[in-house]
C-alpha cells in the first residue's frame, strides 16, 4: 500500500512539474513557439511521461494549463467579490478584478490569445463559460431579483458583458495598450455597469 501511495505521489509530482513548466514556456513564448522536447526537457521528464499524463500531447498539456489559468483568475475574482458586502460592490469589483487578472502577464498569452486560437473558439467558449460566465450569471440573477439591476433576460446580459471584458482584456494584452490604460478600461466598465442600475 505504501509504495502505491509513493507512485501516486510521484506520478503527481510529474504532472505538477509538467504543467508548471509548460505554463511558464507558454507564457513567456507563446504555444506555437514551444516544443515538445523543450516541454519534457524543462520538466525533467520523457516524452512518455507527458503522453502518460496528456494523451493528446502538447495540445492537451496546454488545455490542462488553460484551465488552471481560468480557475485562478476565477479564484481571484471571487476573493475579490466577496470581500464586498454589497452585491453591487461584489459585481463590479468582481469585474474590474476580472480586467486585472486577465491582463497579468503570465496570464494573458494563454487565456486570451494562444486559447482560442490552439483550442478553436468554440471549445475556448465552452470552458469561458464554465470558468468565469457561471458566476457573472449568478450574480447579475440575484441583482436582477432583488430589483437592483432592472428586469432583464440574464442570458443576453451575460453573453454581452462576457464579450466586453474579453475584449477590454485582449486590448490591454495588446502592444497598442499602456499600463495606464487599465484604469480607463475599469472605469468605463464601471460607468457600463452602472448603467444597468434600476434606480
Amino acid at each position: 500500500m505504501r509504495q502505491q501511495g509513493v507512485r501516486a505521489q510521484q506520478r503527481e509530482q510529474t504532472r505538477q512539474a509538467l504543467l508548471r513548466e509548460s505554463r511558464r514556456l507558454f507564457s513567456e513564448r507563446g504555444y506555437a513557439a514551444v516544443g515538445l522536447a523543450e516541454l519534457v526537457q524543462a520538466a525533467g521528464v520523457t516524452k512518455g511521461a507527458l503522453y502518460h499524463h496528456f494523451p493528446g500531447g502538447k495540445t492537451d498539456l496546454f488545455r490542462a494549463v488553460l484551465e488552471e489559468a481560468q480557475q485562478e483568475v476565477g479564484r481571484r475574482v471571487a476573493a475579490a467579490a466577496e470581500a464586498q458586502d454589497d452585491p453591487w460592490m461584489q459585481l463590479t469589483v468582481g469585474c474590474q478584478e476580472f480586467l486585472a487578472a486577465a491582463t497579468a502577464p503570465e496570464i494573458q498569452r494563454i487565456m486570451l490569445v494562444d486559447g482560442p486560437a490552439v483550442l478553436g473558439w468554440s471549445e475556448w467558449r465552452a470552458m469561458d463559460e464554465a470558468a468565469s460566465a457561471r458566476h457573472l450569471a449568478e450574480a447579475l440573477t440575484s441583482l436582477v431579483e432583488a430589483g437592483i439591476i432592472v428586469p432583464q433576460p440574464v442570458t443576453p446580459l451575460v453573453h454581452l458583458l462576457s464579450g466586453a471584458m474579453n475584449e477590454a482584456a485582449l486590448w490591454l494584452a495588446s502592444p497598442s495598450s499602456g499600463p495606464e490604460d487599465l484604469a480607463d478600461a475599469a472605469a468605463a466598465l464601471k460607468r457600463m455597469l452602472q448603467a444597468l442600475r434600476a434606480d
